[in-house]
């Protein structure tokens, strides 16, 4: 019985995932650089964001380097035209840009303009390193940070995109820890570029910047924008499935639209006019308060983002969205008397408040509490 059984596990292992192609090379870091600047290394520009390291763990990496000390491998994956995407390294291999001045990092602070180059601070095995740059090393240990070597894990092109997807969903050893969403952008590029590369463009959109203009940079960096996106297109289009985890219920569907093995259907032309027409509506009625909250003594509305409000309005606004012109100044200003109504709503103000509000039940009144209204008022 055990070894029946244990042919089974063998043979359900081995039919899981399709097999891949793959291959390990070491690669001196000079080479690495020059296929960044020649652009046969692809950082797309959503991992590019998710660089965090200080400039100490900068520093101290490139200590590692001079003392030759041995650093865990990067993983790419090879493109169809012979080019190299990044999965995994990313934090190595900017602070090696940093180091050479090829690195711009506009979202960092400070942030890094390209051409300047990494200060080493915070050494603390060779502390005479602090204060030096790449050019004031002598040339025998500029050499040595040019031909450090690294071992490159490498997945040939043509294997299975959900052995890809799967691989990178398992890969975090930068060390950092990276948001849920900078996650599903990073992995679920490994099935398909569309949707991933979709949600970014509607995260920036003006209408949708400008009502959700109250978000701190912190959660910009986390790429919130973009979860805010892929909210707003899964409620609307799969709110019924909707159980209990929102993170998994995101992902779900964002792997869904992605995947091409998947029945999942997503018209891009419709669901974008959808998105801009909504935010276009929200931005001409409230701005940046479109997601505010009601200020303590229910007098008006304070600055400040609610994520519940965010799901309740634009997934309540749906019901109407179809009878509202956003370029009519009286229907405007329907709205938004109305909108400034349900803000200050007891009722509304109790089921957007506090934390655990992420169940079915209380996502459903948010979202009728708020399409009822405004169907009493556009009927």
């Amino acid at each position: 019985m055990a070894d029946a059984q244990g042919g089974r596990l063998l043979e359900a292992i081995a039919t899981a995932l399709p097999r891949a192609s793959t291959q390990a090379l070491d690669i001196s870091f000079n080479e690495l650089l020059d296929m960044y600047k020649n652009k046969e290394l692809n950082i797309a520009p959503d991992f590019q964001r998710l660089f965090r390291w200080s400039p100490g763990q900068r520093s101290r990496f490139i200590e590692s380097l001079l003392l030759e000390m041995p650093v865990p491998p990067i993983f790419m994956i090879e493109e169809e035209e012979g080019r190299y995407i990044l999965i995994d390294g990313l934090q190595r291999i900017s602070s090696y840009l940093h180091f050479r001045g090829e690195l711009e990092a506009l979202h960092l602070d400070p942030p890094v303009d390209l051409g300047e180059k990494l200060t080493l601070v915070d050494c603390d095995i060779v502390k005479e390193l602090n204060g030096l740059t790449f050019d004031s090393l002598d040339v025998g240990l500029q050499i040595r940070a040019k031909r450090a070597f690294i071992r490159v894990e490498i997945v040939r092109k043509g294997s299975d995109p959900h052995f890809k997807y799967h691989m990178f969903k398992r890969l975090n050893t930068g060390g950092e820890l990276l948001s849920e969403q900078q996650v599903r952008n990073s992995t679920i590029r490994m099935l398909d570029t569309k949707f991933p590369d979709f949600i970014i463009a509607m995260s920036e959109v003006d209408v949708f910047a400008d009502c959700t203009e109250y978000l701190t940079q912190e959660r910009l960096n986390s790429a919130f924008d973009q979860e805010l996106v892929l909210r707003f297109f899964a409620l609307k289009n799969r709110r019924d499935k909707f159980k209990h985890e929102v993170s998994d219920f995101l992902t779900d569907y964002m792997e869904d639209i992605a995947d091409p093995a998947k029945p999942e259907v997503f018209d891009y032309q419709t669901e974008e006019a959808i998105f801009r027409k909504t935010f276009a509506i929200l931005k001409n009625a409230l701005g940046a308060y479109a997601f505010a909250f009601a200020k303590k003594d229910r007098t008006g509305l304070s600055g400040g983002f609610s994520t519940y409000h965010y799901e309740g309005i634009t997934i309540g606004l749906q019901r109407v969205v179809n009878k509202i012109n956003p370029d009519d100044a009286a229907a405007i200003a329907r709205l938004k008397v109305t909108l400034e109504k349900i803000k200050l709503d007891p009722q509304f103000i109790k089921i957007t408040t506090g934390g655990g509000k992420n169940s079915p039940g209380l996502l459903n009144q948010r979202i009728n509490f708020v399409g009822e209204q405004l169907k009493n008022e556009f009927p």
